[in-house]
C-alpha cells in the first residue's frame, strides 16, 4: 500500500536486529564448511566457539530481546565457575502418573514415549553407525542388542536424576565427522560433560544459532548415504523418500520411520506380495498406525 509506514520505534528501547540469529547461523555454517573442507582439526568445535563469541559481541553492541535468542541468551557470565545443584536427583514418583492421570491416559502416554524413544534411538544408531562405516554388508549394526540395552539403561538413569532424556542423539555424528570410530570419543565427551558441571556459566553462553550449524553439516554428511537407496525400485524409493522427508518436517525420527514402514507394507500388500511381508512388519505397521492415530484413540476411549 503506497505511503504506508512501518510500526513506530520507541526511543530509548533496544532496537532488535532483524535476522540477527539467522545471520550468525549463516556465518557459523560458512566458517564450519570452510574449516571442514580444509580438513582443519576440530573444525566443528572451533566454528561453534567462534560463532558463540561473535554472538556475545553482537548482543553486547546491539541488544536483542531475550525472546529473539531462544533458550540461551549469549552474554558474558559474571563467574566462570558455578557449584552444581543436585536437588532434583531421585525426585520422581514412579507410579504417580497412573494415580493422577488415570491408568488409560498414563498407558497411552507411556506407549507414545516408548515407541518414540525406541525408534528415535534405532534411527539414530543406524544412521550414525552407517556414517562411521560400522554396519555390515546387509546394513545391520553389529551387537545392536547391547547398544539398545545401554541406551535404555541410560534413559532410566537420566529420568531418575530428573535430567533430560539420556539417550543417543544424532549430534554424535559430529564426533564421527571428526574421525571417531571406537567409542573413545563418547567416553571423553562424557567425562568433559561431567566436568562442565562446574562450568555451567560458560556452557550457557552458546546460543542455538552457534550450535545449529553443526547439525546442518552433519546432516549433509549423513545425506551422502542416500546414494545406497535403489531409487529406481518404487517399492523402496517411496518409503525411503517419506522417511527422509518427514523426519525434518515433523522434527521426529519416529514419524519418518513410521511413514516408511507403513508405506512399505502397503505397497507390498497392494502388489499382492504378502509372502514378502513378515508378521513382525505387520505388527510394527499396526503399532505405528496406533501411534499416528493416538489422539483419535484417546478421544474415542475418553
Amino acid at each position: 500500500m503506497a505511503g504506508a509506514r512501518g510500526p513506530p520505534v520507541l526511543r530509548g528501547a533496544p532496537a532488535p536486529l532483524p535476522g540477527g540469529r539467522a545471520a550468525l547461523f549463516c556465518a557459523g555454517l560458512l566458517l564450519m564448511i570452510v574449516l571442514y573442507v580444509r580438513r582443519t582439526p576440530a573444525a566443528i568445535l572451533i566454528s561453534i566457539a567462534v560463532t558463540a563469541i561473535l554472538a556475545v559481541l553482537v548482543n553486547s553492541v546491539v541488544p536483542i530481546p531475550p525472546e529473539e535468542w531462544g533458550v540461551v541468551v549469549p552474554h558474558m557470565p559474571e563467574s566462570l565457575v558455578s557449584a552444581p545443584s543436585f536437588g532434583l536427583v531421585w525426585q520422581f514418583d514412579l507410579f504417580g502418573g497412573f494415580v493422577r492421570a488415570g491408568a488409560l491416559t498414563a498407558t497411552v502416554v507411556l506407549f507414545t514415549l516408548v515407541l518414540s524413544g525406541f525408534f528415535d534411538a534405532m534411527g539414530t544408531i543406524i544412521g550414525v553407525s552407517d556414517e562411521a562405516g560400522l554396519v555390515d554388508q546387509v546394513g545391520r549394526v553389529p551387537r545392536l542388542g547391547r547398544i539398545l540395552t545401554v541406551d535404555g539403561v541410560a534413559g532410566m538413569i537420566g529420568g531418575s536424576v530428573s535430567a533430560s532424556a539420556n539417550t543417543v542423539f544424532v549430534e554424535s555424528a559430529a564426533g564421527v565427522g571428526e574421525g571417531a570410530r571406537t567409542g573413545l570419543a563418547s567416553v571423553v565427551t562424557g567425562a568433559l560433560l561431567g566436568l562442565t558441571l562446574l562450568f555451567t556459566p560458560i556452557a550457557a553462553v552458546v546460543p542455538a544459532a552457534a550450535a545449529a550449524p553443526a547439525l546442518v553439516l552433519v546432516g549433509a554428511l549423513m545425506m551422502t548415504q542416500s546414494k545406497n537407496v535403489p531409487w529406481t525400485d518404487i517399492e523402496l524409493a517411496i518409503p525411503a523418500f517419506l522417511t527422509i522427508a518427514l523426519m525434518p518436517f515433523t522434527y521426529s525420527i519416529t514419524n519418518g520411520v513410521g511413514a516408511g514402514v507403513i508405506s512399505y507394507t502397503l505397497i507390498k500388500a497392494a502388489r499382492g506380495r504378502f509372502a514378502e511381508i513378515p508378521w513382525l512388519l505387520w505388527a510394527v505397521s499396526l503399532v505405528f498406525l496406533a501411534y499416528f492415530g493416538i489422539d483419535g484413540l484417546r478421544a474415542l476411549f475418553g
